[in-house]
């Protein structure tokens, strides 16, 4: 005898846009901004602190932010890659770029590492866009 299994479709369906787009734009326009509308408090202040600082440090250490460029397809992928991933911080990149933060990509280790200070402060904020998508939906408590 073949077990057989139900799936649960009120799990499996997609929840309404109602439900998530308001804290998942707030999450990517303020870091931890969406968990703080979720009232996820301690979460949310630990996620604005983190991105915040991540990407501080990169301006800082005066690194370059990536701008989409075309190119053969590793140049493509790099920058639109690194674009997108500067992108994701929110306000504080356009804040960054609306105040005229424009380093160029300079040699030397500090310069580089600053450049994945900015990049990793925008992936870090996706993975808080996907936390608070998925607790607004009701799949993660």
């Amino acid at each position: 005898m073949a077990a057989t299994t139900t799936v649960d479709t009120a799990k499996t369906a997609f929840p309404p846009m109602s439900v998530w787009a308001a804290p998942v734009a707030l999450a990517w326009l303020i870091p931890g901004g969406g968990h703080l509308l979720l009232r996820r408090r301690g979460r949310g202040l630990l996620l604005l602190a983190a991105i915040s600082v991540m990407f501080f440090f990169g301006l800082g250490m005066r690194g370059a932010m990536f701008h989409p460029e075309s190119g053969d397809l590793l140049t493509t992928l790099i920058n639109y890659g690194g674009f997108v991933g500067d992108l994701a911080s929110g306000a504080l990149y356009i804040l960054s770029v609306m105040l005229g933060y424009n380093q160029p990509d300079m040699p030397g280790a500090v310069h580089d590492y600053g450049t994945k200070f900015l990049v990793c402060a925008g992936l870090l904020n996706i993975l808080a866009m996907v936390d608070v998508f998925e607790i607004a939906t009701g799949r993660k408590s």
